[in-house]
């Protein structure tokens, strides 16, 4: 019987680290009307609000990127836990939208880049070799359990104590979990992580070798893969957000009670759950580069379909679908970036990338509340999504093929 391998256990405690993480700021949709009946404001300002804490969210992410290279994952989660709870009591107590904003959108969103995937993804990503691909599909699993597991406890939580004292407990349980987590993670892999013994002899200096070698991590910059990944991100965040702010409110606003709206996201996340654990699988095996592709263009259409649906079973089905192809678009772009430029620079690359990733949430996010006011309907933000979604995965086309070998399978990845 083969033993446990201890990186399991830091991809466990990393997935539920970040399904709070992601839950907390993809599944703001349930939040946004009691926030907006609270504080009194119009609906283009909360989207206002809301897109700067995208953008906010997404400048932590090489800051967080950085520093868990310098300091060390612990040094980096436990900030973000102490900036979420300070950020959380500041906001329920704020009753103007400056001083919400200064809460809510700056220092909630820092604390919420520090316990993000960025934070986390480079000690998953030292624990792996052999199964890399797959450990990194299950971390993002946590992501689409924020949406599957989040979104609906945060509506009962709100009709049952309100929406500050649901984020004030969400905060206690940050602090609980990342305080918890401090006694598993490690950053100090093996130095044959989970490679097999017959695969130990092997040279894994040169299987893990970047494709293309970067003197310092700027020189990223200069080379079009790293922008055909950074662009996929923008569409990723642009469609995640989008829904994950506005996809309860569009809805009801379509004539679904608010039980079914949170539902049907919910049930798209457990469908991606599950969809990513099959798909983890096969990411060792198979082109990272058309699966990422294949995504984009399906997550294209399924944007297209959701505003369109008129009845509750039509509402499930193209929910179901979605979480076919939600999954693995962030767990595919950081494998691709540590293959082509290495885990050195994978952190800081993946943070800025990220926070391209956010630009796209805050775009999103706002031109769903400026487009229902502008033209009275949610299909200009949700076919934009659409459009961006199937352009991205043409763009991912675009990247070269790789001539690295995987050490499972031989095959190419």
């Amino acid at each position: 019987m083969r033993k446990w391998y201890y990186g399991w256990n830091i991809v466990i405690v990393t997935s539920l680290i970040t399904m709070l993480t992601v839950g907390t700021r993809l599944g703001a949709g349930p939040f946004f009307n009691p926030m907006l009946d609270s504080l009194g404001i119009s609906r283009t300002l909360l989207s206002s609000i809301f897109a700067v804490s995208m953008i906010v969210y997404g400048i932590g992410m090489p800051i967080a990127g950085y520093l868990v290279d310098k300091l060390g994952t612990r040094f980096v989660l436990l900030s973000g836990a102490v900036m979420i709870a300070i950020s959380t009591v500041w906001a329920v107590c704020s009753n103007d939208p400056v001083s919400f904003t200064f809460a809510y959108s700056i220092l909630l969103s820092l604390g919420l880049s520090f316990t993000s995937p960025i934070a986390v993804t480079p000690i998953v990503s030292k624990w792996f070799t052999r199964q890399w691909g797959k450990a990194l599909f299950y971390l993002s699993t946590g992501s689409m359990g924020g949406i599957a597991i989040m979104t609906p406890i945060f509506t009962f939580a709100i009709e049952w104590v309100g929406w500050k004292t649901t984020m004030l407990l969400l905060a206690g349980l940050f602090l609980v979990l990342i305080a918890a987590s401090t006694l598993i993670l490690s950053d100090d892999a093996p130095v044959n992580t989970d490679l097999l013994p017959g695969q130990i002899m092997m040279n894994r200096t040169d299987l893990s070798a970047p494709m293309i070698s970067l003197d310092k991590w700027t020189d990223a910059l200069a080379t079009r893969p790293f922008w055909h990944i950074t662009f996929g991100l923008f569409a990723c965040g642009f469609s995640m957000n989008l829904l994950g702010s506005h996809g309860v409110p569009m809805l009801m606003d379509h004539g679904f009670h608010e039980h079914t709206s949170s539902f049907s996201i919910g049930l798209l996340g457990l469908v991606a759950m599950i969809s990513s654990v099959f798909l983890g699988n096969l990411s060792d095996n198979i082109s990272k580069r058309l699966m990422l592709s294949s995504i984009y263009i399906f997550r294209g259409a399924e944007f297209l379909l959701i505003v369109l649906i008129m009845s509750e079973w039509q509402l499930y089905m193209v929910s179901a679908f979605g979480g076919l192809v939600w999954a693995g678009s962030t767990a595919l772009s950081s494998a691709i970036l540590g293959t082509m430029y290495g885990l050195r620079w994978l952190g800081i690359l993946y943070g800025w990338s990220y926070f391209i990733h956010q630009i796209g949430g805050a775009v999103g996010v706002y031109t769903a509340g400026w487009g229902y006011e502008f033209f009275g309907t949610h299909l200009f933000a949700f076919g934009t999504a659409a459009g961006l979604s199937a352009l991205a995965g043409l763009v991912c086309l675009r990247l070269p093929a790789y001539n690295k070998i995987s050490v499972s399978k031989g095959e190419e990845v």
